[in-house]
């Protein structure tokens, strides 16, 4: 077992026995929840069962069906041999010890899961979700994004759809990925490749703006982003697109796998902005939205925080995390200044605002 104190080549070593467990539960939950929606109405799945602040997220009846084969498996397949801390939304308090009664300083892992990562688009049959789940060892409260060494991400598709995928990665070791047929139960694996595009110009780049709340001001954002890397509008031409994708996990597939260029993530940056309007702050991303960015990374994407730095956030279901993602590092030089400029014009990064752009 690693210990708090291992060097982090043996960590990953140890992790990877857990890889092959952790895929067995994402289709344990793959499978569940799309036998689920073949049986249940839309509005039912989208009754909501709990709306506490505790627990993160609001979390409808789709969620309820994850959650359940998620604690059940990790106390009965790994945590007898690899005890470790739970976090997840839904969870009571947000995290939980398995074995139940272990210290939470006696285990060797944290492991921070999404059960279903995109229930509002899955529930309606809209799109795809996901599960997410990130293996870091156990460093306690203080254990961050930065630590995860192991994570899998699997998509749950569309009852009407018969192809999905699961992609995962030890750090250090690269991104992997397979294709799922559930109508066969193949599985076939297939390389990831994020868009070595230059520009944004004919591709997939947008901010997230997927709820009330700022979104005039983050769509403004958006065009002068555009306008910056771009030039002014060209009557009856496209420049670019976008694709308000209403999943994080999502959002870093279709960096990874070629069809996004650009994606931000900055709703946590606007908490002052909106109290300055007597506004408040809605729902943002949370640390285990991103808890499988280091697959992302490890396929080739740019992953950073809002100022352009590593991406950081404590393991747990509280935090809001501003992100931003390039596909390569030509996007980024293309982007990054001018969206670095536009916040700081509104004083989203310094606390400064000027004037001019109210």
């Amino acid at each position: 077992m690693p210990n708090n104190a291992g060097d982090r080549s043996a960590t990953v070593n140890d992790a990877r026995a857990l890889l092959d467990p952790l895929r067995r539960l994402h289709e344990r939950i793959r499978t569940g929840v799309v036998e689920t929606c073949e049986r249940a109405a839309p509005d039912e799945l989208a009754r909501i069962v709990s709306d506490d602040d505790e627990e993160g997220d609001t979390i409808y009846a789709v969620d309820r069906v994850s959650e359940e084969l998620l604690v059940d498996f990790l106390e009965r397949e790994i945590a007898p041999a690899a005890p470790l801390v739970l976090i997840a939304e839904g969870v009571e308090g947000g995290e939980v010890v398995l074995p139940r009664g272990t210290p939470a300083a006696a285990a060797a892992w944290r492991v921070i899961v999404d059960p279903i990562d995109g229930t509002r688009g899955l529930m309606y049959q809209k799109r795809s979700a996901w599960v997410l789940t990130g293996v870091a060892p156990n460093r306690g409260p203080t254990t961050d994004l930065r630590d995860i060494v192991l994570a899998v991400q699997t998509e749950i598709p569309l009852i009407k759809q018969h192809l999905s995928d699961v992609l995962w990665a030890e750090r250090g070791g690269g991104a992997h990925a397979a294709r799922f047929n559930r109508l066969t139960g193949a599985q076939t694996p297939f390389m990831l490749r994020p868009s070595s595009a230059r520009s944004i110009a004919h591709g997939f780049a947008m901010l997230a703006r997927f709820f009330p709340g700022a979104r005039a001001e983050l769509a403004a954002i958006d065009d002068e982003v555009a306008r910056a890397a771009l030039g002014p509008v060209v009557r009856g031409k496209a420049q670019c697109f976008e694709d308000q994708y209403l999943s994080t996990g999502g959002q870093l597939y279709e960096l990874m796998a070629g069809h996004d260029r650009f994606v931000a993530d900055v709703r946590p940056l606007f908490e002052g902005w909106l109290a300055e309007r007597g506004q408040a702050l809605g729902i943002c991303c949370h640390p285990y939205d991103l808890c499988t960015e280091m697959i992302a990374r490890e396929a080739g994407v740019i992953v950073t925080g809002a100022h352009g730095e590593a991406l950081q956030a404590p393991l747990d279901v509280h935090a809001e995390v501003a992100w931003v993602g390039y596909a390569n590092a030509h996007i980024r030089s293309q982007i990054e200044p001018a969206l670095q400029a536009a916040l700081e014009r509104r004083g989203l990064l310094t606390g400064t605002k000027d004037e001019s752009s109210a």
